[in-house]
């Protein structure tokens, strides 16, 4: 099962979050788009624009936030933030021996 959990925050204060599961046979690609694109929907938000910093920080770490510089139009909060809760086994990274 995938599950990537979205949140938006403003003033340090939680104002929405949720979660949204993936258990189809697809990439892990497709799956972190295909949840963004529901967040996006059910948070009535445009879909975020990736910078190079947001790549990099959501591969190393499986999160990152998106900025109003992420957005076309005015956001109405500090950052929108998605982070991986859950990954099929094998997408998951082992450590090397």
């Amino acid at each position: 099962m995938f599950r990537l959990w979205g949140r938006i925050w403003k003033n340090n204060r939680l104002l929405q979050d949720m979660v949204i599961e993936n258990a189809k046979d697809d990439t892990r690609t497709h799956k972190v788009f295909d949840a963004i694109t529901k967040l996006c929907y059910a948070f009535d938000l445009e879909e975020p624009i990736w910078l190079d910093s947001n790549v990099r920080e959501f591969k190393q770490h499986a999160k990152t936030r998106f900025y109003k510089d992420n957005f076309i139009e005015d956001i109405p909060f500090d950052y929108f933030e998605i982070q991986i809760i859950e990954e099929d086994e094998q997408y998951q990274t082992s450590p090397s021996n």
